[in-house]
């Protein structure tokens, strides 16, 4: 393998690749398990309470066994970064497929965004919780549950894949570019142009939204890290972040319509 790594796990994946070694695939399983952790305790503080934890251990678990079938070791690439964005992946699949976030959940999320414009506008700071709640007859635990819900369905939406193009060719934030050594010249000048009208819409977001972005997707913190970054709660940082999802979708969809 391209990284360091022991004997006895080089053993193990000799056994593995080379002789389809099933034990060894169960052992490598249980020593990489702290990538499996880690992804369902990071993607489940933002998940709603009626999704089981179990069954998004299962989806990193698939995506584990996955990235031990695919994985290549004579490239540059060490296994656990490999892994890791097969597990998110996985995960952010079996979500997406099971569409769990409820209609109602859904419109209640419009009516929380289109009211913290209005009182943004009318009190000239961001509301909170509380007043948003005052205003739509509901408490703010709900605003704020409600927000962190849709907060996450607009992550699995904006990583979401052309009907047209295979289960193999997944990009986005949770997964990994195709496992080939090169892409096609259309595809790189297709992805070169996407990431250039990405870049520029982004400008077009404010400070905050732009300060969100990058410390959630460049940074990795949770929406409570950023939160105490801008001394902000940690639904407004939701709602901050849904705003600009929505805007890069929206713009995007525009290019590409």
């Amino acid at each position: 393998m391209s990284n360091s790594i022991s004997p006895e796990e080089q053993k193990l994946w000799d056994r593995w690749l080379n002789h389809d070694d099933k034990e060894a695939a169960n052992e490598l399983i249980v020593q990489y398990d702290y990538l499996v952790s880690y992804q369902v305790q990071r993607i489940s503080q933002h998940l709603p309470k009626s999704v089981s934890k179990d069954d998004i251990k299962s989806l990193a678990y698939l995506g584990l066994y996955d990235a031990l079938k695919k994985f290549d070791l004579d490239r540059d690439l060490k296994f656990v970064t490999y892994a890791s964005f097969r597990i998110k992946g996985s995960i952010i699949d079996g979500l997406r497929k099971e569409d769990w976030l409820p209609r109602t959940v859904r419109d209640k999320s419009k009516k929380i965004e289109q009211t913290s414009e209005r009182l943004e506008q009318t009190l000239g700071r961001n509301p909170d919780s509380h007043e948003i709640a005052e205003v739509l007859h509901m408490t703010p635990q709900e605003v704020e549950e409600v927000t962190k819900d849709a907060y996450f369905s607009n992550v699995l939406s904006v990583e979401e894949k052309p009907k047209d193009a295979g289960d193999e060719h997944k990009e986005g934030i949770g997964y990994m570019i195709p496992d080939e050594q090169g892409e096609l010249p259309d595809d790189s000048l297709v992805k070169s142009e996407n990431i250039k009208e990405m870049v520029e819409e982004i400008k077009h977001l404010n400070e905050k939204e732009q300060l969100v972005l990058s410390l959630f997707y460049e940074e990795e913190l949770t929406l409570t890290e950023i939160g105490k970054v801008m001394e902000l709660t940690t639904s407004r940082i939701s709602q901050i972040h849904a705003r600009a999802i929505f805007k890069l979708r929206d713009a995007l969809s525009k290019y590409q319509g």
